[in-house]
């Protein structure tokens, strides 16, 4: 198999080519799903000259079966339930409470780690670039649209380097643009076309943020 890109950072420099429209626009933000979109979201942001943050987002799993998500959480106190997997199992509220507070404080833990004492960056009336290293099923993206969308963004581009054709229906029905460098048939996942798909840390997030927001600074002077 030859991977289409070398690396998250080589692919989000390719990504950056054909979102050069929103360059410079003081009305636009990049948002970034850690911790894979981090690395593609900074070469973005460093290219288009424009303010980098991440957008997190915590599944609700189904107690006993927590691959089975019953809904998920995102940063800006955002809850999407899955209503049908809650009425079907007869999950009590209580039990929603109980693991809505847990993945809540594991969301604001990697928020700390990932921007320390930086504010978030508002989305309200904002154009957003949603940012991936790769769509496989969309659940991420549609949470965090979801999200977006509840926090009143003005307009949302989802982009990422590689996703199969049939995400990209399913994205240009949610948002006002949808952006890929490659959408092949032969899709069995993200890691594919990669060469280098090795693991984001959580230094490496933190670190890219603080360089972003120290161009912005330094922009801004």
């Amino acid at each position: 198999m030859n991977a289409r890109f070398q690396c998250r950072e080589e692919a989000g420099r390719i990504l950056a080519a054909k979102l050069m429209k929103y360059a410079n626009r003081p009305d636009t933000i990049v948002l970034a799903l850690p911790r894979g979109g981090v690395p593609i979201g900074s070469e973005i942001a460093r290219a288009l000259n424009l303010p980098l943050d991440v957008m997190i987002i915590r599944k609700l799993g189904v107690p006993g079966n927590e691959e089975l998500a019953m809904g998920a959480i995102a940063s800006g106190g955002v809850r999407v339930l899955n209503r049908s997997v809650i009425e079907s199992l007869r999950i009590p509220p209580d039990s929603l409470e109980a693991v809505e507070k847990r993945e809540a404080l594991e969301l604001l833990r990697r928020e700390a780690t990932y921007r320390g004492n930086r504010p978030a960056i508002p989305v309200e009336g904002k154009t957003v670039i949603l940012v991936d290293d790769g769509v496989a099923t969309g659940s991420s993206m549609r949470v965090a649209i979801s999200a977006l969308r509840e926090q009143h963004a003005r307009c949302i581009i989802a982009a990422t380097p590689v996703a199969p054709p049939t995400v990209r229906w399913e994205m240009e029905a949610l948002v006002e643009e949808f952006v890929a460098v490659v959408m092949p048939e032969d899709f069995f996942g993200v890691g594919q076309w990669y060469n280098d798909f090795r693991q984001v840390s959580d230094e490496s997030v933190y670190e890219l943020l603080r360089r972003g927001a120290k161009l912005q600074k330094k922009e801004a002077v």
